[in-house]
């Protein structure tokens, strides 16, 4: 590549230090209370950087929880996983006692009737703190759910202001077909998520069978999936990309290492989307194992700094 190589050591010293200095930052912020609140921004150098909310779920996950999150990472966008959101709006919880299939009938049935007014008050809630919610994986999209409630999933989508809906890639080519033609009918696209069975070929089949079904790319997993670079898939797929994960694993299905440790190349995959002016968010998941005296929101800090500094 054109760009030039970036020492993966200086990366590890240099966002230590700026994360350390942006959690001081971030507890300033807090500090102030109601008289100022600072609205996050994570958008460098043209490339939109957010984080999935699956990132924080070591710590409470309410869709409050989630927010102040946002803010003291300064991310200023999200992939919104399902439960915070649905419980938001008073998604029922599962009585002492009650069956599997007594409860999902009662959760399918709250879907297929629930109004939008809930996601739309949550989506005001995120916006007006300068958080946009990107895209949201509710689990809601699988062969067994219903046609309401996948319906449901879209609808609840459109009000919390996606752009896409995010599900693991099915095995069965019938329920992405499905999926593209309810997707279609709303205009919202489906991103789908692979783990460690990438093949630069996984989504070909999904992709042609309609123009709402998209990738949800994840670096890391392709990486140790394949043992090989992404960046090859990035650009001839880029068209088709919603939004791309970034975590860092080691080749030959190694485990999730901290940035920087494993193989997967996340500062050149970062300095591509640059270089090309890509528009599709590359979302942070935090996945390896946290230290024992950190949390989720101080190594989110760290991911963010080795982006912005991938950026620079």
């Amino acid at each position: 590549m054109e760009e030039q190589h970036i020492s993966r050591r200086r990366f590890i010293g240099s966002t230590a230090l700026a994360a350390a200095g942006m959690a001081l930052a971030s507890k300033s912020v807090f500090a102030a209370g109601s008289l100022f609140q600072a609205k996050p921004n994570s958008v460098i150098n043209g490339v939109q950087i957010g984080v999935i909310t699956y990132s924080f779920r070591s710590m409470p996950s309410t869709a409050q929880d989630l927010l102040q999150y946002c803010l003291q990472t300064n991310i200023n966008a999200i992939e919104l996983m399902g439960d915070a959101a649905e419980a938001f709006a008073g998604k029922p919880t599962r009585n002492s006692g009650e069956d599997g299939p007594t409860y999902f009938k009662r959760v399918a049935d709250w879907r297929a009737s629930v109004s939008m007014d809930k996601f739309k008050e949550l989506r005001k809630l995120f916006n007006d703190a300068g958080v946009k919610i990107y895209a949201w994986k509710p689990n809601a999209l699988g062969a067994k759910n219903t046609d309401a409630e996948i319906d449901y999933a879209f609808n609840a989508g459109k009000a919390l202001g996606v752009t896409h809906v995010t599900v693991e890639l099915p095995a069965d080519d019938k329920q992405t077909q499905r999926l593209g033609d309810i997707a279609a009918k709303h205009k919202i696209h489906v991103g789908y998520h692979a783990h460690l069975q990438a093949t630069p070929t996984l989504w070909d089949t999904a992709l042609s069978q309609s123009e709402y079904n998209a990738i949800n790319l994840d670096i890391g997993h392709y990486t140790a999936g394949t043992s090989s670079s992404p960046i090859p898939f990035i650009e001839k797929n880029h068209a088709r990309i919603m939004s791309m994960h970034l975590k860092d694993r080691k080749y030959h299905d190694g485990p999730n290492q901290p940035w920087g440790q494993g193989d997967t190349p996340i500062a050149e995959a970062l300095q591509l989307m640059k270089k090309n002016k890509y528009k599709f968010p590359a979302t942070i998941e935090l996945e390896y194992d946290i230290p024992k005296d950190s949390d989720a929101v101080k190594e989110v800090i760290k991911c963010r700094e080795f982006a912005a500094k991938a950026l620079s």
